[in-house]
């Protein structure tokens, strides 16, 4: 039995790349830290370990121990990250100073992987075309405009140029699904019966259910040919922020919803308004300066070719299925 860690498992995707390697089979570590919730990690199956990112010195004595009592991963899938944070800086220090301490201490340790998966964003590349609208290409060049962007470009640049284990990036657009907050938030306020978006112009988005979103991760490890290579992960639609709308309200079987387009100037006002209240407030808030600049970029069409071609993926869920069973857990679970 092939052994797995995946880090960041009581988070939202991570839950589910624990549920897709029990159900093939693997031997699984979760990646977990004693704070954390384990609500969604309930199977008997799951082996836990809390790592100490933060410290390279003192995670590799722990690898170093975890080798010699169980062996070495087959493979790693690094998802644990930060998406939202009052301090910037937070960002570097997780999501790509963490990421070069685990590729570090697991090189240290004698427990490389046979392959190492990062879970990066399209965030990662930045704007994409919004005059002609092309999918961003995988052979664009990466200027991310968010410090999360940065921070997960950072980290990319660090696992590519390691020397010790093949890898693999992948680069999701929006994943949603069940027990997913920031989309649950439009899916919500369309059920109040209200839809705001933000911009005068159409925003073109792109989505992938986490479910299939844990089907390419282990595409991605399981095919032996694929290697050092990265992906932009979607489902291969486009839609708008006003169809995406319309499809949660059809969903819902809402009758009547107001409409409004919300000028970006009112957005960035918006924007720093809550994330002053959050300092206030000590707390990190959807609405904030990072989550600006992503709601003002109008294209987030990636290209999937590669993806399509290479690993021969077929999403499961187009976006209205995807959509439908994630309502039905929010109505389930007592959210909606």
């Amino acid at each position: 039995m092939k052994k797995i860690l995946i880090t960041g498992a009581s988070g939202f995707i991570g839950g589910f790349l624990v549920k897709e390697a029990l159900d093939r089979g693997y031997e699984t570590w979760a990646g977990v830290r004693s704070t954390s919730s384990r609500a969604n990690l309930k199977d008997e199956r799951i082996h836990f370990i809390d790592l100490k990112y933060s410290d390279r010195k003192a995670l590799t004595a722990q690898l170093v121990d975890f080798v010699r009592e169980h062996g070495a991963w087959d493979y790693v899938i690094h998802n644990a990250g930060l998406t939202k944070t009052l301090n910037k800086e937070n960002f570097f220090r997780i999501n790509a100073g963490n990421t070069a301490n685990l590729i570090e201490a697991l090189a240290a340790s004698g427990c490389k992987p046979e392959k190492f998966l990062l879970m990066s964003s399209l965030s990662s590349y930045g704007r994409g075309d919004e005059k002609t609208f092309r999918p961003i290409s995988p052979d664009d060049p990466q200027l991310p405009d968010t410090a999360y962007g940065k921070s997960k470009l950072e980290a990319e640049n660090y696992l590519r140029q390691q020397p010790y284990f093949p890898y693999v990036i992948l680069r999701p657009t929006g994943v949603y699904g069940p027990g997913e907050r920031d989309y649950f938030v439009e899916i919500k306020s369309v059920q109040s019966g209200f839809d705001f978006t933000a911009g005068l112009t159409p925003q073109r988005i792109t989505f992938i259910y986490v479910k299939d979103l844990a089907t390419v991760a282990f595409l991605a490890l399981e095919n032996e040919a694929i290697r050092n290579r990265h992906y932009f992960v979607a489902d291969g639609d486009v839609y708008t922020d006003e169809s995406f709308a319309r499809m949660i309200q059809e969903i819902l079987q809402k009758k009547h919803v107001l409409r409004a387009r919300v000028p970006m100037g009112l957005v960035h006002i918006a924007c720093l308004c809550s994330e002053w209240v959050g300092r206030l407030l000590k707390k990190s808030m959807t609405l904030n300066t990072d989550k600006y600049i992503i709601l003002k970029q109008r294209n987030w069409i990636c290209d999937v070719t590669p993806l399509q071609k290479e690993l021969g993926f077929v999403p499961a869920y187009p976006l209205r299925r995807g959509l439908e069973e994630s309502i039905e857990w929010y109505k389930k679970e007592g959210w909606l």
